[in-house]
This record gives structure tokens, sequence and C-alpha cells, in this order.
């Protein structure tokens, strides 16, 4: 399939939200262990498969960043087939506020990666992953990080498969949703 992938101003990131996020959840990771480098990530199928959408919580969403974030730093990476947007990235770097980056200069955040369904296992979305390291490193960053979650299966394999290694666990991360353990994926550049 021939795609471009073009860095575009986050000026777009309504056309970008309209790229569809969701998928649905017919496994998950339970985490044996609490230690990223040792932990066991063992998949269990789900009795009823859910359908889980970011975008539908409450004040989540693209538009919603530059209200809540500076992201006069930040990158949006955009996949083109043709002249149609069907996929995307966004980097968040040197950002007073995102705890994620930890107050450094030298990590870059992939705030949100998306592939709409009718294109995805078609090596965009590694495309995209290729193009946000070569991001990251033209601003002399020496880590690239990533958040998922247990139920997001296609994600855990997707980063592992482009190098990634399993950095933090927290079970308590999301009071709404109990049931979800946060996982911070990171690639050393």
């Amino acid at each position: 399939m021939n795609f471009r992938i073009v860095e575009e101003s986050l000026s777009r990131l309504g056309e970008y939200g309209e790229i569809p996020i969701q998928f649905e959840v017919r496994s998950i990771f339970e985490i044996k262990g609490d230690d990223p480098e040792t932990a066991e990530l063992v998949e269990h199928p789900v009795k009823h498969p859910w359908i889980k959408n970011y975008d539908a919580i409450r004040g989540e969403g693209p538009t919603s960043w530059p209200g809540r974030w500076d992201v006069s730093n930040w990158g949006l990476l955009s996949a083109y087939v043709n002249y149609q947007l069907v996929a995307g990235c966004v980097l968040a770097f040197n950002t007073d506020g995102v705890n994620k980056l930890e107050g450094r200069d030298d990590v870059v955040f992939i705030w949100d990666i998306r592939v709409h369904p009718d294109y995805r296992c078609e090596g965009i979305g590694h495309r995209l992953f290729k193009e946000a390291i070569l991001w990251a490193r033209s601003r002399n960053c020496r880590e690239l990080r990533i958040e998922t979650q247990n139920i997001n299966v296609p994600a855990c394999r997707f980063y592992k498969r482009q190098g990634c290694r399993l950095s933090s666990i927290d079970r308590f991360a999301y009071e709404a949703y109990p049931d979800e353990v946060e996982l911070i994926w990171h690639l050393e550049l």
C-alpha cells in the first residue's frame, strides 16, 4: 500500500481526532509480577467482548489537549493514502505538567497513535513509529515512551514488535477503570 507521512500543525487535531481509535477488547493481559523487567503478560480471553473508545471518555480526545497543556513543543505526524488522512501520531515533548515526561527534555512520549480500522495491519503504524523515533532523535532525545493498558493486547504486542520494553506497571492508575492496568513501554534511542 502506498501512503505518505508528513508532519503537520497541531491545528489539524480536529481532523486527526476523526480517525477512530476504538477497538474491541477480546482478551486482556494478566500481569504476573510487579517488576516490569521480569513480569509475565499472560493473555486470557474475556467472557463478553466490549468496545473501548478513549475519545468517548468525557474531557478526552485530541481537541481537548491544547486546553489542558501547552502543546507548542508537540508534534503531529499524519499518514495519508492518496489525499485521505488514515492514521497519525501525536508526540509530547518538553512540556510542563505532563507527568509522563518527568520534567525531562530528553524524552518524547507517544501521546496518541491511531490508524483507521480499514487501514490497520498495512504497515502504517510501524512507519509512524519509525517516524516518531526520527522526530525524537531530531530533538536529541534518548528515550521514547508509550502508555497503554492491559486491555489493549494488540497495542502491547505492537510496541513489543517495535523493540519496546515494559518499564512501568501501575495497577491503580485509573480510578474510574479499576480493572485496567497502566503499562508504560519505552525504547532507548
